[in-house]
């Protein structure tokens, strides 16, 4: 049991796996001022023994991501009673369910919303956060960023797209940017202001597009398959 004194007041937190009772921030750093990601209500997390000033670093039991919580959101946090355990999925039952994946980021789509960088509650996104919503909406795990979503996928070329396929973009060194194949050369994703919108939108796949969809063919890099559900560490 780790006591953690917050202006005087004594919290009393389990070091191991909680379970979020509302939706909670995770920031990149201990000063809890850039966003990192985004947990919804439901997921587990492991609060780590690593306090740094007003925060706690903990990583999400479901893709491993890190962030640090800050200590005055302790009460969105419960000891989890049931373990998270991960679950697998074939390739045929992924296929299944890509349907109602393509039609959660429709849906967000048709919310007022604006581009978040690290949200992955809606109704503000990143791009790798409503990628990685999408799926987790009907039961399929990824990792949180885009780069890793790249590595994660079966790569495949951008012949073989299939609606609910990941594009990815960025430079040659790293995918920084992705989104979700529609069909006939269309992709939906959420994108900032700097590339001409802010939020969701659709794109297409050619330089025969708008200003944004140009910008973005510009730096495609590929495209991959979700085939898997992610399984984090020690399962």
């Amino acid at each position: 049991m780790t006591s953690l004194n917050i202006n005087s007041q004594i919290y009393n937190l389990t070091v191991g796996e909680h379970q979020c009772l509302a939706n909670l921030n995770l920031y990149d750093s201990s000063e809890c001022i850039s966003l990192a990601t985004q947990a919804a209500t439901g997921r587990h997390l492991q609060v780590t023994s690593h306090q740094q000033g007003s925060a706690i670093e903990v990583y999400l039991c479901e893709d491993d991501y890190s962030g640090w919580v800050a200590l005055a959101d302790l009460d969105l946090l419960q000891p989890a009673t049931v373990p998270y355990r991960a679950h697998t999925l074939s390739q045929l039952e992924i296929k299944n369910l890509l349907p109602r994946a393509i039609a959660f980021t429709q849906q967000a789509m048709q919310q007022a919303n604006n581009y978040l960088w690290g949200g992955t509650v809606g109704p503000n996104y990143d791009c790798s956060g409503l990628i990685q919503a999408a799926f987790a909406s009907v039961g399929i795990w990824l990792p949180r960023d885009a780069y890793q979503q790249e590595s994660f996928t079966q790569a495949i070329g951008i012949a073989e797209l299939q609606p609910g396929d990941l594009v990815f973009f960025g430079s040659n060194q790293k995918a920084t940017h992705v989104g979700l194949y529609l069909d006939d050369g269309h992709y939906i994703h959420s994108s900032g202001k700097d590339k001409g919108r802010n939020g969701i939108g659709i794109d297409v796949l050619s330089e025969q597009g708008d200003g944004v969809s140009q910008s973005y063919y510009r730096q495609l890099r590929g495209a991959g398959r979700v085939v898997n559900s992610y399984q984090p560490r020690g399962y």
